[in-house]
């Protein structure tokens, strides 16, 4: 199987700081670090550690974050295919981080939304049916859904992480295949949590649901099927960006490279993978090393 990731590319600026700031009220921090980043950047770089054959198609500004990011991606083990847009700013994210590990952030998507819909689809006539295509809420409202239902035309497993919320998510519904999404997200689009939200999810047509609950563990439902729950592997958190990415792209590596959909044995992989991500500052630097996740899907 192959993976194909249509998704973001950003430079993530990370700034320590005490406390998130109340409104009109200026803080201090610290720069903690300047990243690779981008959640569609982020799940291809961990299914590419993982060992899954991964393609990433992407956009970029003509700027000195585009240098930046076309030559740490050239590091990592995946095809990157990536357009260098002029005019247009490339992608970056401000993330405030927390003693406690927790963060917020703040992230541009210019480049992302005017990925040229032609490139991307060019990039899909190389797909083969039961490969994954793997997106996220970062690109336009009409790229995303011709993607997902070119993909599911093509006879793909269609992946989805609805991050950040946009108001267009309810219609793409009937071309995904698996969902991922955190408590925050299930509550905004399935108006619940847990198993309810799992069920009202597969309503509409998705085969599979994995909702992560952070230090409470994560849930995989299937459609018709078995519901499980996987504890959170412990953690001390230092910087929690990049978490989710991390789970989601070690889950996806892990179903793909034994030849299927998702299970219980992917979640759990999936839920050490991130604990490795969230002890460690950073987003691509404290991803799990290929070595790291050779022994986390071996088990």
């Amino acid at each position: 199987m192959r993976a194909f990731v249509i998704g973001n590319a950003a430079i993530d600026e990370t700034i320590s700081v005490d406390g998130l700031p109340e409104p009109g009220v200026s803080i201090l921090g610290r720069i903690a670090s300047r990243d690779l980043g981008g959640k569609g950047t982020n799940q291809a770089v961990v299914m590419a550690r993982g060992g899954l054959e991964t393609t990433l198609v992407s956009a970029t500004g003509d700027d000195f974050r585009a240098d930046t990011i076309r030559n740490q991606l050239a590091e990592e083990p995946l095809d990157a295919r990536l357009s260098r847009l002029s005019g247009i700013s490339t992608d970056f994210s401000m993330v405030l981080n927390t003693p406690d590990g927790e963060n917020s952030i703040v992230t541009t998507t210019e480049a992302a939304e005017a990925l040229p819909l032609d490139v991307a689809m060019k990039v899909l006539g190389e797909a083969k049916p039961g490969d994954f295509l793997v997106m996220q809420g970062n690109l336009s409202a009409e790229n995303t859904e011709t993607l997902l239902k070119t993909g599911r035309e093509r006879g793909m497993v269609t992946a989805f992480n609805p991050s950040p919320l946009r108001p267009y998510f309810e219609r793409l519904w009937p071309f995904i295949d698996i969902v991922f999404l955190n408590e925050s997200e299930s509550l905004s689009l399935a108006g619940a949590t847990g198993q309810k939200a799992a069920e009202t999810l597969h309503g509409f047509g998705i085969r599979q649901v994995v909702l992560t609950a952070g230090t409470k563990g994560a849930m995989l439902s299937t459609a018709g099927g078995a519901f499980v729950h996987v504890p959170a592997v412990k953690a001390k958190a230092i910087d929690t960006t990049g978490a989710g990415d991390t789970f989601m792209g070690a889950a996806l590596a892990s179903a793909a490279l034994r030849g299927g959909m998702l299970d219980e044995r992917a979640i759990s992989h999936a839920s050490a993978a991130s604990a490795l991500t969230v002890a460690r500052r950073g987003t691509r630097r404290a991803f799990p090393s290929r070595d790291e996740l050779a022994v986390i899907f071996a088990g």
